[in-house]
């Protein structure tokens, strides 16, 4: 990391115009250290930097130190690239295996040299999530939760979208083969035409469906997306318990097979909000709610 001493965007540029009145207008070093207000000793490093620098600036370098009392051994740091290309395993795993061979290293140590060395599974382009305040579910569409159920083996795998407004329960799901970024585009349009009222506000967890280009392309088309925060399980509580009634009472009737699921999900669905009561709206169905808006 690149740790300056100073920011003083004219400085490069003085030290080369102090090091230029010596070599070239053979003013002293006393003399030139006065006129610029620094010790003598440092007019004589800009004379030496000058020399070795083909540009008309003396850049400043980092002030970070080159070596630490407590640095690592060299041999301790090629002891956990090895294990790291041994056993390809975390980091937790590896100070594990490192103190138990006899190495006297702390877990942040190691946590450390895996990242200087780009060997760690953290991605610099991975996105950082924002967590804004939650809307409060007061009218329908103020929050809709998505999520996706992945069925079956990766060869035989089945996939749905899943969908639920918070206000009023109303429930959408759409059977597909793969789940992407793109796929997740074009489920969240195909409930919003469905829906009797306006999304405003999507929440789903941090699958790769709900990627940055997906965040976009809801923005653009009018909605805020937001993700549910990391262990916190029930930040989406009721999509996850709509996703086990869907399973329970519905796919697990019938024959598990594409076609089979694009007939009766969407069949199931309709039921879901015209007809099931709900324990959480007092008896009532989502269509029932949404009547009173």
């Amino acid at each position: 990391m690149y740790m300056p001493y100073t920011i003083n965007p004219y400085l490069p540029r003085l030290r080369m115009e102090a090091a230029n009145r010596v070599r070239y207008q053979k003013w002293s070093i006393r003399q030139t250290a006065r006129y610029y207000g620094v010790q003598p000793s440092t007019v004589f490093r800009w004379l030496d930097k000058a020399t070795m620098t083909n540009r008309n600036i003396i850049p400043t370098l980092s002030s970070r130190p080159q070596h630490h009392p407590f640095e690592l051994k060299d041999e301790v740091v090629e002891a956990i690239l090895d294990y790291r290309k041994r056993y390809r395993r975390c980091a937790l795993v590896l100070h594990y295996l490192l103190l138990r061979d006899g190495y006297q290293v702390s877990l942040s140590s190691v946590k450390r040299v895996l990242k200087r060395h780009h060997v760690s599974r953290f991605s610099r382009w991975k996105k950082w999530h924002q967590y804004p305040p939650r809307p409060l579910p007061e009218k329908p569409g103020m929050l809709v939760q998505i999520d996706t159920v992945l069925d079956g083996p990766p060869s035989e795998r089945l996939c749905v979208y899943a969908l639920m407004d918070i206000c009023s329960r109303w429930a959408f799901a759409w059977p597909i083969e793969h789940i992407s970024s793109r796929a997740s585009v074009r489920f969240l349009t195909a409930a919003q035409d469905s829906a009797p009222f306006q999304f405003r506000t999507i929440q789903s967890d941090h699958g790769s469906e709900f990627s940055k280009w997906f965040t976009k392309i809801a923005e653009h088309k009018g909605f805020s997306h937001r993700h549910s925060r990391v262990r916190r399980p029930t930040d989406n509580g009721h999509i996850e318990r709509f996703i086990r009634t869907l399973q329970e009472e519905c796919l697990a009737r019938i024959n598990r097979n594409l076609a089979s699921w694009r007939k009766n999900i969407p069949e199931y669905i309709n039921y879901y909000n015209t007809e099931r009561p709900h324990l959480g709206l007092n008896m009532q169905s989502p269509l029932q709610v949404l009547r009173r808006y």
